[in-house]
């Protein structure tokens, strides 16, 4: 389980998470469902990459 350290990152993985990027946007995926999350356009703490 992944804990925030209140110090700008994370200890540890998020499960069932991964992301990817299209043009400038990072998209967060729930691996279990498929579903698209959100998008951010910095990369997501702890969370695996797509390739």
């Amino acid at each position: 389980m992944a804990k925030n350290t209140g110090q700008g990152h994370r200890v540890g993985a998020v499960k069932s998470r991964s992301e990817f990027k299209r043009g400038t946007t990072w998209f967060k995926r729930d691996t279990g469902t498929g579903r698209i999350l959100n998008g951010s356009p910095n990369q997501h703490k702890g969370v695996r990459n797509e390739k």
